[in-house]
Protein backbone atom coordinates (compact mmCIF):
# COMPACT_ATOMS: atom_id res chain seq x y z
CA UNK A 1 0.00 0.00 0.00
CA UNK A 2 0.85 3.66 -0.74
CA UNK A 3 0.34 5.98 1.90
CA UNK A 4 0.09 9.65 0.75
CA UNK A 5 0.70 12.60 3.27
CA UNK A 6 -0.31 16.23 1.93
CA UNK A 7 0.37 19.42 4.12
CA UNK A 8 -1.68 22.18 2.98
CA UNK A 9 -1.42 26.20 4.27
CA UNK A 10 -4.56 27.77 3.22
CA UNK A 11 -5.69 31.26 3.17
CA UNK A 12 -7.19 32.07 6.15
CA UNK A 13 -10.01 33.92 4.21
CA UNK A 14 -10.55 31.19 2.31
CA UNK A 15 -10.93 27.99 4.82
CA UNK A 16 -14.40 27.02 4.86
CA UNK A 17 -14.73 26.84 0.38
CA UNK A 18 -10.93 25.18 0.67
CA UNK A 19 -12.91 22.27 3.17
CA UNK A 20 -16.25 22.08 1.47
CA UNK A 21 -14.37 21.38 -1.50
CA UNK A 22 -11.78 19.43 -0.23
CA UNK A 23 -14.01 17.34 1.22
CA UNK A 24 -16.00 16.81 -2.07
CA UNK A 25 -12.95 15.46 -3.43
CA UNK A 26 -12.19 12.98 -0.07
CA UNK A 27 -15.87 11.43 -0.93
CA UNK A 28 -15.13 11.26 -4.83
CA UNK A 29 -12.14 9.87 -4.20
CA UNK A 30 -13.34 6.66 -1.97
CA UNK A 31 -16.68 6.62 -3.91
CA UNK A 32 -14.81 6.70 -7.53
CA UNK A 33 -11.42 5.14 -7.08
CA UNK A 34 -11.19 1.42 -7.12
CA UNK A 35 -7.33 1.56 -5.70
CA UNK A 36 -8.20 4.51 -2.98
CA UNK A 37 -8.98 3.05 0.53
CA UNK A 38 -8.34 5.63 2.88
CA UNK A 39 -8.35 9.40 2.52
CA UNK A 40 -8.52 11.08 6.01
CA UNK A 41 -8.79 15.22 6.09
CA UNK A 42 -7.38 16.66 9.21
CA UNK A 43 -7.25 20.23 11.36
CA UNK A 44 -4.50 21.75 13.34
CA UNK A 45 -6.58 22.91 15.92
CA UNK A 46 -4.13 25.53 17.14
CA UNK A 47 -3.82 26.71 13.03
CA UNK A 48 -6.66 25.89 11.93
CA UNK A 49 -5.67 26.87 8.33
CA UNK A 50 -3.47 24.09 8.52
CA UNK A 51 -4.60 20.76 6.73
CA UNK A 52 -3.20 17.67 7.00
CA UNK A 53 -4.25 14.56 4.14
CA UNK A 54 -3.54 10.90 4.92
CA UNK A 55 -4.80 8.67 1.83
CA UNK A 56 -4.21 5.07 0.95
CA UNK A 57 -3.57 3.49 -2.27
CA UNK A 58 -3.14 0.15 -3.42
CA UNK A 59 -0.10 1.57 -5.00
CA UNK A 60 1.96 4.02 -7.31
CA UNK A 61 -0.55 3.41 -10.44
CA UNK A 62 -3.63 3.96 -8.21
CA UNK A 63 -2.22 7.29 -6.96
CA UNK A 64 -1.58 8.07 -10.68
CA UNK A 65 -5.25 7.63 -11.45
CA UNK A 66 -6.23 9.46 -8.88
CA UNK A 67 -4.04 12.62 -10.08
CA UNK A 68 -5.94 12.08 -13.17
CA UNK A 69 -9.15 11.70 -12.37
CA UNK A 70 -11.88 14.73 -13.05
CA UNK A 71 -12.88 14.86 -9.80
CA UNK A 72 -9.24 15.57 -8.86
CA UNK A 73 -8.50 17.82 -11.60
CA UNK A 74 -11.84 20.24 -10.59
CA UNK A 75 -10.43 20.48 -7.02
CA UNK A 76 -6.67 21.33 -8.11
CA UNK A 77 -8.17 24.64 -10.21
CA UNK A 78 -10.41 25.55 -7.77
CA UNK A 79 -8.22 25.15 -5.22
CA UNK A 80 -5.35 27.06 -6.81
CA UNK A 81 -5.28 30.24 -5.64
CA UNK A 82 -6.30 29.88 -2.14
CA UNK A 83 -3.43 27.38 -1.04
CA UNK A 84 -0.50 29.03 0.20
CA UNK A 85 1.63 25.93 0.66
CA UNK A 86 1.68 22.55 0.30
CA UNK A 87 3.98 19.63 0.03
CA UNK A 88 3.42 15.53 -0.55
CA UNK A 89 5.32 12.91 0.80
CA UNK A 90 4.72 9.42 -0.34
CA UNK A 91 5.47 6.52 1.98
CA UNK A 92 5.52 2.59 2.00
CA UNK A 93 2.98 1.19 4.34
CA UNK A 94 4.35 -1.83 6.10
CA UNK A 95 1.76 -3.31 7.91
CA UNK A 96 -1.55 -4.19 6.79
Amino acid sequence: MLAVCVDFEVDPASLDVFLTIMQKNAADSLANEVGCHQFDITQDPQNPTKIFLYELYDDAVAFDLHKKASHYLEFNRAVSKIVIAKSVRLLKKLNH
